[in-house]
């Protein structure tokens, strides 16, 4: 293969595979504008309907720049996270058992939004040691069709990818089971061995939760604690 020859293959790969990524880009980017738009009247909605009106249970949302959003409720945050990233999948992954992905490899190329739920008081005391869990995670790939692994999302599982196309509707809905899910995954108490020992320093900086790590499970995977 002569110098050119290697040139142009480089540069047509190179132009090929930019201008997929930076399609799946956008698509996930036009995704994510959606998703904000979903919070925000999910809001409006929930906070109109709700019997009590204590503000400390109600919703808020909250910008927090281009790539994040914030949905607040009662004890609870979550934040959507938009990676600005495009990603291709791992070969064991069963995304490659899909004849949608045999026929054209460029599908498989993905946007990632992660959905983490933190405990509203880490953010309220500063407390920088707490613990959020990832929940939820949307892949959109250039075609607007998507997957989503997570808790209490088994409609849009990695077997639909090609079939399911993302709306304002199919978006409200996975919110919804992530809220859900959410408000029943309970905190539990620390185990004592973890939290027997304290400094001097942190009692008197009145720092022994903000040393703690406090957050709803520790061990926390996709494929355990399942719950339908």
């Amino acid at each position: 293969m002569t110098e050119n020859d290697k040139k142009e293959q480089i540069l047509t790969a190179l132009e090929m595979k930019s201008l997929i990524k930076q399609n799946a880009y956008d698509q996930t980017l036009e995704t994510f504008g959606l998703l904000k738009e979903v919070l925000q009247e999910i809001v409006k909605e929930y906070n109109s309907a709700l019997q009590v009106k204590d503000p400390r249970i109600k919703f808020e949302y909250k910008e927090r720049g281009q790539f994040e959003a914030q949905l607040k409720f009662a004890g609870d945050i979550l934040i959507f996270s938009m990676h600005s990233n495009i990603f291709e999948f791992d070969r064991d992954h069963n995304i490659w058992k899909l004849n949608y992905v045999k026929e054209n490899i460029i599908y498989s190329f993905c946007g990632i939004i992660n959905v983490y739920n933190f405990l509203s008081d880490s953010f309220k005391y500063n407390r920088l040691e707490d613990l959020g869990y990832l929940v939820s995670r949307f892949f959109v790939n250039l075609e607007n069709h998507f997957f989503v692994e997570g808790k209490r999302q088994k409609d849009y599982l990695y077997n639909k990818f090609g079939e399911s196309v993302l709306s304002k509707e199919v978006i409200k809905e996975i919110v919804l089971q992530i809220i859900i899910y959410a408000i029943d995954f309970d905190l539990l108490v620390p185990p004592y061995d973890n939290i027997k020992i304290a400094s001097v320093g942190q009692l008197n900086e009145k720092m022994e939760f903000a040393k703690t790590k406090t957050g709803k499970r520790l061990g926390f995977k996709f494929n355990s604690d399942d719950v339908g």
